[in-house]
């Protein structure tokens, strides 16, 4: 059963490759010369993108996040794996120098604040996209409303 599980393009991680690429971002997809092969990598900024799924990574006070009712010993051990590598594949990130955001499944709902998430974390204001100075929200395409 668990082999049906994909751990590349999934529907999050799809969603998230979209949101960024409408925002002006270009970036390299599980680079396998870094730890824990990123989502997302941007070389040139030195950023990395996870996409998380609450319930394989153990998002804290998430609903996602349950721990199934039937071999519970079993689940533990792995679920706490998962968060233990993930801590350290962010550490090593970090430790060479690479800014790293996760962002979790149950976030991606809310795709404004996903977009400024992002975008805060990949270039902020210096980095404007050619839609933002344009006055066009990348989510639907269409010039922003000034109320």
């Amino acid at each position: 059963m668990m082999a049906a599980v994909r751990s590349k393009n999934t529907e999050p991680e799809m969603l998230v490759r979209r949101l960024v690429h409408s925002l002006g971002y270009r970036y390299r997809l599980h680079s396998t010369k870094l730890p824990g092969r990123p989502d997302l990598v941007f070389p040139g900024k030195r950023k990395v993108i996870f996409v998380h799924g609450c319930f394989w990574h153990r998002h804290a006070n998430c609903s996602k996040a349950t721990l199934p009712k039937t071999r519970t010993e079993f689940w533990e051990g792995k679920l706490d794996g998962n968060v233990a590598r993930d801590r350290r594949i962010e550490q090593a990130l970090t430790g060479e120098g690479w800014g790293v955001l996760i962002l979790w499944q149950c976030e991606l709902q809310d795709t404004v604040r996903l977009s400024r998430r992002s975008h805060d974390f990949l270039g902020g204001t210096n980095g404007t996209t050619a839609n933002e100075r344009e006055g066009v929200n990348p989510l639907v395409n269409e010039p922003e409303s000034s109320a």
